[in-house]
């Protein structure tokens, strides 16, 4: 089912990216989306076989018809039709995944043991656009176990600075020196 829906996704970005809609699809999809998590129950009837698809259809409609975008309207009636509005979070995925590439944006999560001060955040921002030479998203975590140092993660790569990090990068070192 997910991948089903990713290519959904990916379907709905190329239409928008032709129609220079792309940016306000994405805003309108995430606010469905944390719609669809605030109100898990509203999905499950929408996705309820004993309802009559057209009950199900004008649901949908009632519910987003002046709301959101025609695209998205059809686009969301075209999942619920195929039965794949459950995974509406995984097309949500790709399709912002697309538009971020298209856009030269990068999601980075940076983890701490406690939380930067805005200045250390916007350095580190800076820092990160300068070397992945993309505009960045940047999210924090906290986890008091890594004692110290950032771990931040984009575009697929790890950058671990912790005390955690060093110590097990020591420990190998050190294991792989004696016999």
């Amino acid at each position: 089912m997910t991948t089903s829906s990713s290519l959904y996704g990916q379907s709905l970005y190329d239409l928008a990216a032709e129609e220079g809609l792309s940016g306000q699809i994405l805003q309108e999809m995430e606010t469905v989306d944390g719609l669809f998590h605030e109100n898990p129950d509203y999905l499950t009837l929408l996705s309820e076989p004993s309802i009559p698809r057209g009950e199900r259809l004008g649901l949908l409609r009632e519910a987003f018809g002046e709301a959101v975008h025609p695209y998205l309207l059809n686009y969301l009636m075209i999942l619920l039709e195929n039965n794949l509005l459950r995974g509406y979070s995984a097309s949500l995925r790709t399709y912002r995944s697309a538009y971020y590439k298209d856009n030269g944006i990068a999601e980075a999560t940076v983890t701490a043991a406690v939380r930067l001060s805005d200045a250390q955040e916007e350095a580190l921002k800076a820092r990160l656009e300068a070397l992945s030479g993309k505009t960045v998203l940047l999210k924090q975590k906290i986890d008091t176990g890594i004692l110290g140092g950032l771990r931040v993660e984009i575009d697929g790569r790890l950058l671990d600075g912790t005390v955690m990090g060093r110590l097990a990068d020591l420990r190998k070192k050190v294991s792989d020196t004696v016999l």
